[in-house]
């Protein structure tokens, strides 16, 4: 795959589409399968609360993965992120209930640079509350 957005049509400033990413329980607990990352802060909320936090809370790194999909689609090929960090701020609190939780995630290029590449900053929210501080990742454009 390559990307599909020109280096060409993007400017700094250019919005990427924002999107929402619903998480539950449910979620969670496929997401701990999937990456083996079986800590009770994830699952339990007895444990979590008894830990210090508000309820169970979803995986760093899920909340990562999910921000980045706003850069992938937006791209229309994974392979094309070059780099990807984050800070983590505030975790992402998943009730147990029929809603869960909702990560809300937009993204901008801040930065032309070299060889087709472009450095998207993005911001990701749940409940009001910024859940990633310097979320950054350099993307290589056709």
């Amino acid at each position: 795959m390559t990307a599909k957005v020109q280096y060409e049509d993007v400017e700094v400033g250019t919005e990427l589409p924002a999107q929402s990413f619903p998480v539950t329980r449910a979620t969670l607990v496929r997401y701990a399968g999937a990456s083996g990352d079986f800590n009770p802060i994830h699952w339990n909320e007895k444990f979590a609360k008894e830990v210090g936090l508000p309820d169970v809370i979803a995986h760093g790194m899920f909340t990562m993965a999910e921000a980045i999909r706003v850069v992938t689609d937006w791209v229309g090929d994974p392979g094309a992120v070059v780099e990807y960090g984050v800070r983590f701020t505030k975790p992402v609190v998943v009730p147990n209930d029929d809603q869960g939780a909702s990560i809300e995630v937009s993204g901008k290029v801040a930065a032309k640079l070299d060889d087709n590449t472009v450095r998207v900053d993005l911001l990701a929210r749940s409940a009001g509350q910024k859940v990633l501080g310097m979320s950054r990742a350099v993307v290589r454009l056709a």
